[in-house]
């Protein structure tokens, strides 16, 4: 019984110690681009989770999730260029439909480019 106390022990602090050198996640200051990336792709999945626009995506035979998958597969650049023209549209006008016409037309376009 005592040997297999030992062989337990050394295996406790064998796996302990190969643990302890492991590197794990560090925090650090992120610069404004990123932060301002992270807000524009948050902007443009936002328009894209709304109701009249998932419903007049599919109207377009466009599937919400896929346009969602489309856009996290976006650079920073073209997610930029999305939400500036979220931002730049008229609010309101025409019940949403220049947004949605918008953001299709922007989805489409980079996903069918070559």
């Amino acid at each position: 019984m005592s040997s297999m106390k030992k062989a337990t022990c050394r295996a406790l602090v064998v796996s302990l110690l190969a643990l302890s050198f492991q590197t794990g996640a560090s925090a650090g200051m992120i610069g404004a681009d990123k932060a301002a990336a992270q807000s524009d792709r948050a902007t443009v999945l936002s328009v894209l989770s709304r109701a009249e626009t998932a419903s007049q995506l599919q109207s377009q035979g466009i599937d919400p999730q896929m346009a969602r998958e489309r856009v996290a597969a976006m650079t920073d650049q073209e997610v930029q260029t999305l939400a500036q023209d979220i931002h730049t549209a008229p609010a309101g006008a025409a019940n949403g439909w220049i947004a949605a016409v918008v953001i299709i037309g922007l989805v489409w376009y980079f996903a069918f480019r070559k």
